[in-house]
């Protein structure tokens, strides 16, 4: 089974307006509520490409509940953590001539929060998947996810981190199966500008000096490149279109790179997959539908 950790998940209230003025009143022309955060996104593309997964980490108050609700009702499995104080986040999405995000911190976590989400991983095992991913509550520090890989892997889950900085380099002695950095955060990551492929190579394999057995970058409407374990470095150009929506984007590769690899254990495939969910939810208002994928799939060269 796969398992998707979201340990500070959200309701995303996207609200479409034309030229927002600040210091002034202004007038959406339509809103839609989504179940964000990263790992959840991950589960929400899953199920678009006929593949089960269980979503899992950390949920409070009345939003929290709002977010089990629109999984069941998508058909996603939720065993999440309910913990006691404050409530889940809500981030708020402006859609006009520029992308406009508010997100907010969330609720803070206790130790036996952490405790009882970590005592949901004691059966796993090597049939099992694990993709930690997205921001976290805002007391946690920067081993938290590094602790929940180092139990995982011990029991031969095959792992998979999608985050920065130091939250990402704790994670890396513990060898996850893959990283997937954005440019933007491979620069977040070594505190360096990069401007080349070759600048891409050289960080990437530092990160798999580091422990990443292999590691995808994506970069935007240039394509995405792959550095495998066995020393491979595949391209994918990507398919051209307007970006609607970037937010979900890396989080739609992840999936199909997942999806794909399990699939197939091609990495070429998986490559090719993981680009068009993503380019996919870019071209789209929300996440990526099936049709959709199946399109970009057939855009893409190679």
């Amino acid at each position: 089974m796969i398992y998707t950790v979201t340990l500070n998940p959200a309701i995303d209230f996207v609200i479409n307006m034309n030229n927002p003025i600040l210091g002034t009143i202004n007038r959406s022309e339509s809103e839609t509520l989504y179940c964000g955060g990263k790992g959840i996104n991950v589960s929400t593309v899953l199920k678009e490409l006929s593949t089960d997964s269980v979503a899992t980490g950390f949920l409070a108050g009345f939003t929290g509940k709002e977010i089990e609700r629109l999984l069941k009702e998508k058909g996603i499995n939720a065993d999440f953590v309910h913990i006691e104080n404050g409530f889940t986040r809500i981030n708020v999405k402006i859609r006009s001539d520029e992308e406009t995000d508010i997100n907010t911190s969330g609720p803070e976590i206790s130790d036996y929060d952490m405790h009882i989400l970590m005592k949901k991983f004691e059966d796993l095992n090597k049939d099992d998947v694990m993709i930690l991913s997205g921001s976290t509550p805002k007391n946690a520090d920067d081993q938290i996810y590094a602790k929940i890989i180092s139990k995982v892997s011990k029991l031969g889950v095959m792992t998979i981190v999608d985050t920065t900085g130091k939250k990402l380099l704790n994670t890396l002695e513990y060898k996850p199966f893959l990283i997937k950095p954005n440019v933007a955060e491979l620069c977040d990551t070594f505190n360096t500008k990069i401007s080349t492929l070759h600048d891409i190579e050289k960080y990437a394999i530092k990160l798999q000096t580091l422990g990443a057995k292999n590691v995808l970058v994506s970069m935007g409407n240039k394509g995405s490149v792959l550095f495998t374990k066995d020393k491979q470095v595949i391209l994918q150009s990507a398919p051209q279109g307007v970006a609607v929506n970037t937010v979900g984007a890396g989080d739609s590769m992840v999936a199909g790179f997942v999806a794909g690899y399990l699939k197939t254990k091609d990495y070429k495939f998986a490559l090719k997959l993981a680009t068009a969910c993503g380019s996919a939810t870019a071209f789209s208002e929300g996440l990526c539908k099936q049709n959709e994928i199946s399109h970009m799939m057939e855009l893409i060269q190679g």
